[in-house]
């Protein structure tokens, strides 16, 4: 009779790039590992957000965009063939007298791990969705909350909705290849890099983006999912309809820890307080790295989040097999499968 749960030494929650670095550096310790994330896709935000945007910090890259780095990411993990489970959350989390941890998902899948690692970012998140009316028809087909592909935004006509980071950088991305787009913001002053900011306005200048100031979404025009115009509106009431293919609000996202929260970890301001040097948390057997691990003077990079997997990903191996000399090799000298 077969078992009805599966078995790992390690599971990790989150595929985002610190997640998916934690495969390798556990496979370099002959540590095997599952991976649950709620995303169809690994990546995390790098895939979710900004796959075509630049990062600069990753060293030997001078830039590279994030889904560029999620695929290398997942090439390097790739030899310690790690089993996926993806588009589930992990609902529920207990101890055995074992001492193995038993990870239950939202589709019922059930693992038994030595070791659970924690990598979910800020948690589970999904993007701030503005009140307009009839909003559901549009979405995933006129309305989207992120940039898979600039492509397919060629010749359209595009609102952008917002006055973040996210907002500049894709107006500034897409006014090339827009047929026509707007930009719109309650107020002149956008919460944004210095110098996106000046670039946005030399696009305005230009004629390249059209402003749409002081206005905020105030309705959707449109038949079957497929926009014809977006309504915005002043805090005064005027009104006017912008002629648009497609809507971008670019609101931020909504993060939460979910369940994450009732795992008796302690918890720090939506972060998880982890020991330096281990990334253990409070309770045996679970760790957490990256942006939802925190201690004194953290630093909120996705560099520190590759050193704090290696670092996490050597306890771990210690907790699993005490007593056991580890005989480290550097990846030069050892190799990969």
């Amino acid at each position: 009779m077969s078992k009805d749960y599966l078995t790992t030494d390690i599971v990790i929650v989150g595929a985002g790039p610190v997640g998916l670095f934690a495969i390798f550096e556990a496979g370099m310790l002959k540590l095997k590992c599952h991976v649950v994330d709620t995303l169809e896709n690994v990546g995390g935000q790098c895939t979710a957000m900004y796959p075509e945007k630049p990062i600069y910090d990753i060293p030997a890259h001078p830039a590279i965009e994030g889904q560029a780095l999620i695929d290398q990411l997942e090439k390097q993990a790739e030899p310690f063939k790690p089993v996926y489970h993806l588009n589930q959350q992990v609902v529920a989390l207990t101890r055995l007298q074992s001492k193995e941890w038993e990870v239950t998902t939202s589709t019922g899948t059930i693992i038994r791990a030595k070791a659970v690692l924690i990598a979910a970012g800020c948690g589970a998140f999904g993007p701030n969705r503005p009140p307009l009316e009839g909003l559901e028809q549009y979405e995933g087909k006129s309305v989207f909350y992120l940039v898979k592909r600039k492509e397919d935004f060629r010749g359209k006509k595009v609102v952008i909705a917002g006055g973040g980071d996210s907002a500049v950088d894709w107006a500034l991305s897409l006014a090339d290849i827009a047929e026509k787009l707007y930009v719109v913001h309650r107020r002149p002053k956008f919460r944004a890099a210095p110098e996106s900011c000046s670039q946005l306005d030399a696009l305005a200048a230009s004629g390249k983006v059209e402003m749409v100031i002081p206005y905020q979404l105030s309705g959707l025009e449109g038949v079957d999912g497929k926009l014809t115009g977006v309504e915005v509106a002043t805090l005064e009431g005027e009104k006017k309809v912008l002629e648009a293919d497609v809507l971008l609000p670019f609101f931020g996202l909504a993060m939460e820890l979910g369940p994450i929260a009732d795992w008796g970890l302690n918890l720090n301001k939506g972060h998880i307080d982890v020991e330096v040097g281990t990334l253990a948390t409070n309770q045996e057997g679970i760790y957490a790295i990256g942006d939802i691990a925190h201690y004194p003077h953290k630093l909120k990079l996705i560099l520190c989040g590759f050193s704090e997997a290696a670092q996490a990903a050597h306890a771990i191996h210690a907790y699993i097999h005490p007593g056991e000399v580890l005989h480290f090799e550097y990846s030069t000298t050892k190799g990969v499968p």
